[in-house]
């Protein structure tokens, strides 16, 4: 790596700050917000969501939740339903829950320090270093993978920057980096770039205001850097959905706490190691309807969701039956076909509704 002088410093931050403000037009709509609750909803939404598909979820919630008042005294299932297809649904729980702990504990009030922000539910170093920069101009420096990428490739840095003393060295020469008198543009302005210029895969470096002094431009080492340590594991798994339905009911079962899609809704659920027939899928099934046949088990639907760490391959069975029979199944009810809109379901679960025409 290559060391980095007070020069070195002035050079980085101030090529940064003025392509920002000559030549930055990233359009985002909470860039230049200075409403706590408005960028900590926003860097919420963006926690493991790209910001174009994260915009219209941002819109949407300000427009129902305008005030973090409004969004504590939301229903949980209505707040559901508006998050549905952002994925990671354990931030939506997590967010509900801050917003009522600030309304209700806090006046309505963020904290306006780093230590108290990092004690709210669902906020790490990042989000509290961009609420605290963005909202309170406090001098905390945003480290999220555009940083990480920009800092790897103009020093050169080849440390994994996902373990425990490469996490620290990028927050450390970031902190060292963070303009002394404007860091919320200095960390607008570098988030911009990585997003912008210095991506991942195709790196506008002929338009990059740090190229004369980058390391990996120089050395050719671009597509090198960043360096990632651990490999990601992916768990695969077959979810066979069976679709009890009348002429305008479906039964639905709420998903407990301890797997993915936590307290989201969908039909009953068998897992298997590979997508059943209408015949090995009955004996799962007739315990709870015994006059059922295979004939009566139409497979209508399914797809494939990958998720960070699984990919869920998914199987649509419908069963239709004359009346909302009773199914000694926990956790279900019978759901009005015209009542499935109010209702947050996995994206997975969503496709084959929307596919079916259920909406």
């Amino acid at each position: 790596m290559m060391s980095c002088s007070p020069a070195q410093k002035r050079y980085f931050s101030n090529a940064l700050l003025q392509w920002h403000n000559i030549s930055n037009n990233r359009s985002l709509p909470w860039k230049g917000e200075k409403d706590p609750y408005k960028i900590w909803l926003s860097e919420i939404i963006l926690q493991q969501t790209r910001a174009l598909q994260g915009q219209p979820y941002y819109l949407a919630f300000i427009k129902k939740y305008p005030t973090i008042q409004k969004l504590a005294a939301a229903p949980d299932d209505e707040v559901f339903r508006l998050w549905q297809g952002l994925g990671y649904y354990n931030r939506c729980r997590n967010m509900l829950f801050t917003a009522r702990y600030i309304a209700t504990q806090l006046n309505g009030i963020f904290p306006n320090t780093h230590n108290d922000l990092l004690q709210l539910k669902g906020i790490g170093p990042y989000t509290a270093a961009a609420i605290g920069s963005f909202a309170f101009n406090l001098p905390t420096a945003v480290v999220d993978g555009n940083v990480i990428r920009v800092l790897s490739r103009f020093f050169g840095i080849d440390e994994p920057y996902d373990t425990t003393s490469g996490k620290k060295r990028f927050t450390d020469l970031a902190y060292f980096l963070l303009h002394d008198k404007q860091s919320a543009a200095y960390n607008q302005a570098i988030m911009d770039l990585g997003a912008t210029i210095c991506t991942p895969k195709a790196p506008n470096c002929n338009n990059c205001p740090l190229q004369t002094k980058c390391f990996a431009y120089h050395a050719n080492v671009i597509y090198d850097l960043p360096i990632k340590a651990k490999k990601l594991k992916i768990k695969k798994r077959i979810f066979n959905f069976v679709v009890f339905q009348t002429q305008n009911s479906i039964w639905l079962q709420q998903r407990g706490q301890s797997d993915i899609w936590a307290q989201l809704y969908q039909p009953y659920l068998i897992e298997s190691t590979k997508i059943l027939s209408p015949n090995t899928l009955l004996p799962h099934i007739q315990h709870y309807i015994h006059t059922l046949s295979s004939k009566n088990i139409q497979l209508a639907h399914s797809n494939t969701q990958k998720l960070t760490h699984q990919h869920i391959q998914s199987a649509f069975f419908i069963i239709r039956l004359s009346t909302p029979a009773h199914l000694s199944l926990e956790g279900g009810k019978w759901v009005k076909i015209k009542d499935l809109k109010k209702i947050a379901f996995p994206k997975s679960v969503l496709s084959f509704l929307e596919k079916n025409l259920y909406f």
